[in-house]
């Protein structure tokens, strides 16, 4: 009896001792310490090791099919398989990786060392402050991408990499493209005038020229120009000139327009356009602007991000589709 007391005694003193330590911490004043931050690339493999899930098979290259008995011995003495069959299409890897110096190095070493050449490649840095994200976009056949996604996703300081290619996506590309407004003849004149874009028989012109000056010696260039290819020629005006440049600005004005672009910077010789849109749409864009005469443009590569589905959807339309009658009225004839 006089031990179990003891006992109930002691555990007593030692819980009283417990509180009497964390008041003091807490009446010091120090407040808890956060967690340590995310700041080297073992964490990125921490997590993998941690959430590792057995992929799928690597996919066939090409379709089992019976071989003669020539082809199976030319495939022994010489070692020649035949190619691979599957065609090439283009790939977009969304790799996240760690926030860190020569992650960007690694990832493109090993496509490099595989042979892909990187259609485009755009790297920023997320929401999170310790991650990054990468699209690659890069073409080849479906089990070599493979391949090197995962031997991508083995490096340490990369978290996952995922292959957009058969996910539906919202693909953008952002395009800035600096056009010429006095026609495509003045372009080569336009390169070799500088900074300022001017044709160089203005940009020869002496700088204390006034704004009419510089008119009349744009007027007297179109006037040349003309005569050089059509014998005994309309002379142009230095108000015809300025007429037919405003003609240009208004015609890429409205093209511009019809694809969603807009003008960022007008001068007297270039506009700088600027456009977002998918990657085929870009490149329309540029076809159609290119009779103008472009004298500089940059784009930063395609960004995608999956889109989030909508439950019920699909399954709506599928069940419309099936019940739907086709009246025979509204066919065309025969």
């Amino acid at each position: 009896m006089l031990a179990a007391r003891a006992r109930v005694v002691s555990r007593a003193l030692s819980t009283a001792r417990g509180l009497s330590s964390t008041v003091c911490n807490l009446s010091d004043g120090t407040p808890p310490k956060p967690p340590p931050p995310i700041d080297d690339s073992t964490s990125a493999l921490d997590y993998k090791t941690s959430h590792k899930v057995r992929p799928p098979p690597l996919p066939k290259m090409d379709l089992p099919r019976s071989r003669s008995a020539e082809e199976a011995v030319t495939n022994i003495l010489y070692n020649t398989p035949p190619p691979s069959l599957q065609p090439y299409k283009k790939h977009v890897l969304n790799c996240l990786v760690q926030n860190e110096p020569g992650v960007l190095s690694r990832v493109s070493g090993i496509l490099a060392g595989r042979g892909f050449n990187i259609d485009s490649l755009v790297v920023c840095r997320t929401e999170i402050r310790d991650l990054s994200r990468m699209c690659i976009v890069i073409s080849g056949q479906d089990g070599v991408v493979e391949q090197a996604r995962r031997q991508l996703e083995d490096l340490v300081p990369v978290w996952a990499v995922l292959d957009y290619t058969e996910t539906r996506t919202i693909s953008r590309e952002l395009l800035l493209v600096k056009v010429s407004i006095l026609g495509p003849e003045y372009l080569e004149d336009q390169l070799e005038g500088g900074p300022s874009h001017e044709p160089r028989a203005a940009h020869r012109a002496h700088a204390e020229q006034t704004k009419l000056e510089r008119e009349m010696v744009l007027a007297r260039h179109f006037e040349d120009r003309q005569s050089e290819g059509e014998e005994g020629g309309k002379s142009l005006t230095p108000s015809e000139a300025l007429r037919q440049r405003h003609q240009h600005l208004h015609s890429l004005h409205v093209l511009a327009n019809q694809f969603g672009a807009r003008l960022v910077d007008v001068s007297d010789h270039s506009v700088i356009v600027e456009m977002t849109g998918k990657t085929s749409r870009v490149e329309a864009f540029l076809a159609l602007v290119k009779p103008f005469g472009i004298i500089e443009s940059a784009r930063t590569g395609l960004m995608a991000m999956p889109r989030t589905p909508i439950a019920g959807l699909a399954e709506d339309d599928a069940s419309g589709d099936a019940g739907s009658t086709v009246d025979a009225s509204l066919l065309p004839p025969g």
